[in-house]
């Protein structure tokens, strides 16, 4: 979109989401033609993101066994699959009843690298989230649909009679509830003293995440509530979680010295890994994320390397549910300046500044970057200016 300038600059909104196919994914095919147009879009503004179809079919089976395809709410969220009385499946006007997070290293710290008091720890911890849910849920048990019409009355999540309460919406999976998950890497790395990629370390990583789901399925079971595991995004959480934990804690190298904590399963952000290599491994822990995750691999400017672009929305169609490439695409109003805009440290403090004329003033900045799902153009605490600054690049 055009900036104040009348320079076309990457916008923030809106989410665009392309579904990789059978009939657009391969040389041949009849929608190939879109899927290149789709690449260049993306090569250029960051999106479209991607969702397979193929292994979304796999993932998301409702009730009578029938695999399902459709968009996710917001960045990342997922609805579990739903059919109606009718048998139908229904995603559209559907809705999440809140999110409660488990800071993840926190847990790890608490238990002092113990596994007999991490798993302890854990359940409590858990149940806190479990309780903190069960608040969300209860204050909207009993919300007449005239509290808001227009969601409630005029069909945008449902067509209820005036006075009549909502609460038949809130159980038996029309809505879902979310427990969320946060700094999967520094837990596993502080437990076994190595990154949850290496192979020694996996299988407890797979293990946390497997916990999670059956506490989940444990509530489900128990309140006829759709509880389901949510990488939470954690956009600003990540800088709060990060200084929480060092208030606790202290600083510990490679767990609490930095200003925020890695997203939800991904692997660390100063990793150096190729992108097919972290899709592949990063798909096994999607499928254990089913209220919500997405993957990316950071990317430099790939405007005259689309081939490579299509190589990876292939891999991804093959192997993993959702994911998007990060690129940089910034504009300096002061100079015209049209590459990536660098964040420098001055005074302890991180600030974004053009390299070309060394403006800092944030107003005459066009900034674009992936932060956690979605693009952000409004500038960003110190905990994720720092995450972005440590990113290495996958391809």
């Amino acid at each position: 979109m055009k900036n104040e300038q009348g320079v076309w600059i990457t916008p923030a909104f809106p989410k665009l989401i392309y579904v990789l196919e059978e009939d657009n994914v391969r040389p041949g095919t009849p929608y190939y033609y879109l899927t290149e147009l789709a690449a260049k879009c993306t090569a250029k503004r960051m999106v479209p993101d991607y969702i397979s179809e193929k292994k979304m079919l796999e993932l998301k089976v409702d009730k009578n066994g029938e695999g399902h395809c459709y968009t996710c709410m917001g960045c990342r969220s997922f609805l579990t699959p739903y059919v109606d009385e009718n048998g139908k499946p229904k995603y559209y006007g559907r809705f999440n009843q809140g999110v409660v997070t488990i800071n993840l290293v926190d847990v790890a710290l608490s238990s002092g690298g113990d596994f007999e008091k991490f798993w302890d720890i854990f359940e409590d911890r858990l149940e806190l989230c479990h309780r903190g849910l069960q608040a969300r849920h209860n204050r909207l048990v009993g919300t007449p649909s005239d509290a808001a019409p227009i969601l409630w009355q005029y069909g945008a999540l449902a067509r209820l009679k005036k006075g009549e309460k909502i609460d038949k919406l809130l159980y038996g999976g029309y809505s879902t509830i979310s427990l969320g998950y946060a700094g999967l890497y520094e837990c596993v790395k502080y437990m076994t003293g190595k990154s949850h990629t290496d192979p020694a370390a996996k299988p407890f990583a797979l293990q946390v995440m497997q916990k999670m789901n059956d506490k989940c399925k444990e509530w489900k079971a128990a309140e006829n509530m759709d509880y389901s595991l949510y990488g939470t995004p954690l956009e600003s959480t990540t800088y709060k979680f990060a200084k929480s934990l060092q208030k606790r804690f202290g600083l510990i190298p490679g767990i609490t010295d930095k200003n925020y904590i890695t997203n939800s399963y991904h692997v660390h952000v100063t990793e150096q890994i190729d992108a097919f290599t972290k899709l592949k491994f990063e798909s096994e822990f999607q499928q254990l994320s089913p209220g919500g995750a997405i993957s990316y691999v950071e990317v430099p400017n790939m405007q005259d390397n689309l081939e490579a672009v299509m190589s990876v929305l292939q891999f991804i169609y093959d192997n993993i549910m959702y994911a998007e490439l990060n690129t940089k695409s910034d504009y300096c109003q002061c100079c015209g300046y049209d590459g990536e805009v660098q964040i420098v440290e001055d005074d302890g403090k991180l600030v974004w500044q053009c390299p070309k004329c060394g403006n800092r003033d944030q107003n005459k900045l066009n900034v674009a970057r992936r932060t956690c799902g979605y693009i952000g153009t409004q500038f960003w605490n110190q905990g994720r200016t720092q995450e972005i600054k440590d990113r290495v690049l996958h391809l």
